[in-house]
């Protein structure tokens, strides 16, 4: 089970219902809840809390959501998830590109914020491996992330930067499962224009490049219906 204790959730938006009806689910998940229904105080909050997670409605009447987590941005990496109107398809894209991990469009049901916030909070805190190297399996698998090189038996593994970029997310989230089109927004960004389906061919040549059986794969494992996964030790 995910543990929630002492991480504080900043909520921002004007509507006072929906802001006391998130807060109220989030505290029966034991979270910490601090709430804003304007931009100002949201940013003062944001300083004297500290909150490990935002949830921003990008409609506010003094200062806007994506003029907000501009300024989180150039403080924090904190996850930020976003809140939307149906017509507001043009804002979604522009809040995720400011760097909002992720959106959820109104009306919404509170049992999918709550699975979106532990995804998020999962993805980037408690299953992340947040290190320079990686090694699996007693060093059969070595991923020395600032230079950008990978090992595999001792001997150097060259692969395409998109190839680099799909590894990393994979392996720095061991045993979660992604989508294509996560792994696309992941690895390449939310503007990326082509196919998640490039993911499957990415995926071939890494298998190729880093399997000792690409029929039996013991690094990069499909899982059907979804899309994939990483195992290592």
């Amino acid at each position: 089970m995910w543990d929630t204790m002492n991480e504080k959730i900043l909520v921002i938006d004007d509507e006072m219902n929906l802001l006391q009806v998130v807060k109220d689910y989030l505290l029966l998940e034991s979270y910490e809840v601090h709430t804003a229904n304007r931009g100002n105080k949201a940013i003062e909050l944001f300083h004297t809390i500290k909150p490990d997670f935002v949830i921003l409605d990008l409609m506010l009447p003094d200062i806007s959501g994506e003029e907000i987590c501009r300024l989180i941005r150039k403080e924090s990496s904190v996850p930020i998830l976003m809140l939307t109107a149906k017509s507001s398809e043009n804002q979604k894209v522009k809040g995720l590109h400011i760097g909002a991990d992720d959106y959820l469009t109104k009306p919404f049901s509170p049992k999918e914020l709550i699975g979106r916030v532990r995804a998020i909070l999962r993805r980037t805190k408690g299953d992340s491996v947040m290190t320079d190297e990686l090694n699996f399996n007693g060093g059969d698998l070595v991923i020395d992330i600032p230079k950008h090189l990978i090992k595999k038996t001792g001997n150097s593994i060259n692969l395409t930067p998109n190839e680099f970029k799909i590894l990393l997310v994979l392996a720095q989230n061991p045993k979660t499962v992604f989508s294509r089109g996560q792994l696309v927004n992941m690895a390449f960004g939310y503007d990326f224009v082509g196919y998640d389906r490039t993911i499957d061919t990415h995926i071939k040549n890494l298998r190729h490049k880093i399997e000792d059986d690409m029929k039996e794969p013991k690094y990069i494992i499909t899982v059907y219906g979804i899309g994939y996964k990483f195992e290592g030790e």
